[in-house]
């Protein structure tokens, strides 16, 4: 039976898309040529133009990928979630080019079309919101706590962490500095029983890797 035309141009698309997050992952934006991605994808020029109307567009889809190579991983729910959210990212950026060619597309963007573009971080920010908003509505959090401001700390500390553990470690000991960051910043978040049941640790986020 003849495969699905639209099940046949999602599967292009996909391939160029992780063709171009491992080819911007080794090379950054500047490095990274159609000529190189189309081969390591295995399609033609017409069929990546069809998909994506220039290369900005295709650096822009991959930065914007990011969240799908964490968020199917994720079941708990309130801020358990949003720990694993954490937990998960700090193990995928050691092994998923997607999410590191995101990563590096994103510090990079500046280089892409000259405008500095913000979606990257604001849908991490929105899917921790909602994570917070949750344990909020769940009695997890200390009265007061605001979601949209602990969204914005996260994301911006996460940011921080893993540039500097990329050039001290290759990011090897990211992990342990994700669940340090938790140990820190959980007793001014959570109520006491919440943070007593809290999961913080490497190997967690371990066992919810695929």
């Amino acid at each position: 039976m003849a495969q699905p035309k639209q099940e046949r141009a999602e599967q292009t698309r996909r391939a160029l898309l992780t063709a171009a997050a491992e080819v911007f992952d080794e090379f950054g934006y500047a490095g990274a040529s159609i000529t190189r991605i189309l081969k390591r994808a295995g399609v033609t020029a017409g069929a990546l133009y069809f998909h994506f109307g220039s290369k900005e567009d295709l650096a822009k889809a991959v930065m914007n990928s990011q969240p799908e190579t964490l968020v199917p991983l994720l079941a708990a729910g309130g801020l358990q979630r949003l720990i694993d959210l954490t937990l998960v990212w700090s193990w995928q950026l050691q092994r998923d080019p997607l999410l590191r060619a995101g990563v590096r597309l994103t510090n990079e963007q500046a280089s892409i079309d000259g405008s500095l573009n913000a979606d990257p971080y604001e849908n991490f920010r929105g899917i921790m919101v909602g994570c917070l908003h949750e344990a909020l509505e769940s009695g997890e959090l200390q009265p007061g706590v605001d979601p949209a401001v602990v969204a914005e700390f996260v994301v911006a500390a996460c940011t921080g962490m893993q540039m500097y553990s990329n050039v001290v470690s290759g990011r090897r000991d990211l992990p342990e500095r994700t669940q340090q960051m938790w140990n820190l910043i959980l007793p001014g978040l959570a109520v006491p029983s919440v943070i007593t049941r809290a999961e913080t640790s490497p190997a967690r986020g371990s066992a919810l890797m695929p």
